[in-house]
Parts: structure tokens; sequence; C-alpha cells
């Protein structure tokens, strides 16, 4: 799967500038003068996320079809972020001979959604990883400071133990992901991937930011937040397109 890689970089408080780099592989460093913090975001490019996207974007789009595909996308995505998965060598005995073949080496998963969008990302990711434990974070933004509140924490008893991948659709101001990491963080989380369909530069500095040490994992990076904090051009609002609410 073909992906892009970029640092996002701040030039000056108010400019924020992406550095397209080159294909995942690669070890990347930046030297650029002014960059305060280095970020590895990883934004797909793959025929098959983009075609899916543009009709997960599409407002006719019924409940069941973006719900269909944004499981979808999830899988395809699931695919490239699990690559770094470490592998063991077994001897197995094929119908002809026998051999030694590779395995995954028992490395713990956990899944993280962010309620209650994030929900719709899970099964896409299990069809890949089956094994694999689900926790859930729940927040609400607080009416008077616009805030995340945290309402709710179910996390796997072993967090320490364990990768996490914190799943959302939207990266738009970066205020619940960056709540979501700070709970599981407290929490004894250690290794964490963030992962979303869209996300704003915005919300990619800011997440970036607070927790420089999270990879980010992107279907598409849009233009920009607008001044009511959606991301244009964005998709809506995902949880309610994704359980028919509004």
């Amino acid at each position: 799967m073909l992906i892009h890689i970029y640092f996002f970089c701040r030039i000056s408080r108010s400019v924020l500038t992406l550095y397209p780099l080159y294909k995942i592989g690669c070890t990347i460093i930046n030297r650029r003068n002014g960059v305060f913090n280095l970020a590895k975001v990883y934004v797909f490019d793959h025929p098959l996320i983009q075609h899916k996207l543009t009709y997960i974007r599409e407002v006719q789009t019924g409940t069941k079809e973006f719900r269909e595909l944004v499981d979808e996308v999830a899988t395809l995505m699931a695919f490239e972020i699990t690559r770094d998965m470490p592998l063991e060598e077994i001897e197995i005995e094929t119908p002809v001979t026998r051999a030694k073949s590779k395995v995954l080496s028992g490395k713990k998963l956990g899944i993280i959604p962010i309620l209650r969008a994030g929900i719709g990302m899970v099964d896409g990711i299990l069809k890949l990883i089956p094994a694999a434990k689900v926790g859930h974070i729940g927040l609400y933004r607080d009416p008077k400071t616009l805030k995340p509140v945290e309402y709710y924490v179910k996390l796997p008893s072993d967090v320490e133990e364990r990768d996490f991948i914190v799943v959302d659709p939207m990266l738009a101001t970066g205020g619940s992901a960056i709540e979501a990491i700070n709970s599981l963080k407290t929490r004894g989380g250690k290794h964490i991937k963030f992962m979303c369909l869209i996300a704003a530069p915005e919300g990619v500095e800011a997440l970036k930011e607070a927790h420089p040490d999270v990879d980010i994992y992107i279907a598409a990076l849009d233009e920009k937040l607008n001044e009511k904090g959606y991301i244009v051009p964005g998709l809506g609002d995902a949880g309610d397109r994704l359980f028919g609410t509004k």
C-alpha cells in the first residue's frame, strides 16, 4: 500500500507547513530550521481507500452504506498500520515437506474507539486482528469551557503490556484525541498509535504537540477547519451518519 509521510513544521505562530517526504519504510530525519516538533504522519493514497472515502464524504450516502464504507476503509488502513508487528519463525509441515515459516510473535494489541463515532471503525480492524482486545473511552464537550471531559473508560486489564490503536473517524481540533490518549497513558498505556479517516492540519499539529510519541494514520488530510470547527471539505458529523441520528 502506498502512503506518504509528512512532517508538520511550525515556521511561525500562524503558519503551519506540510513537508511531503517519501514513502513508508524510510528512516525520517528532518533538519530544517524552525522545526520545533518532529512528527510522523502517514497519509494513505491507496486507490481503494480514496474511492471509498469519496462516497463516505458524499452527502447522499445513506446510513447503511456509510457504515459499510467506514468499516471497509478501517480494514484497509489496518493492513498498513500493522506493518511493524513482530514475527517469529516456526517449523510447519506442508503437503510437500517440512518448512520454516513466519507467524506473529504474540504481541498483544488493543483497539480503543473514542465514543461514539470510533465504534464504527472497530469491526473493520478486528477482521484482520480478531484477537485484539477492545476498550472504550467516552468524552463529552463541556458547554462552558468547550474542552473534552472524560465520562467513561473501560480498558483491558493488561494495559501496560499492549500496543494500542486509538480510533476516531475525524481529527478536527484534536481535543478529543489528546484527552483520550492522556486517559490511556495515565492508566499505563505506552505504545500508542492514532488512526482516523480525515484530519485537519490544525488537529494534527495539536495532537503531535501534545503527544509527539504517537504516530498518526490518516486516510485523507483535508484543507482546514471552518469557523465552527468543522473539517473542510470533511464528511459531516461521523457519529450522526453512522447511527442515523441528528
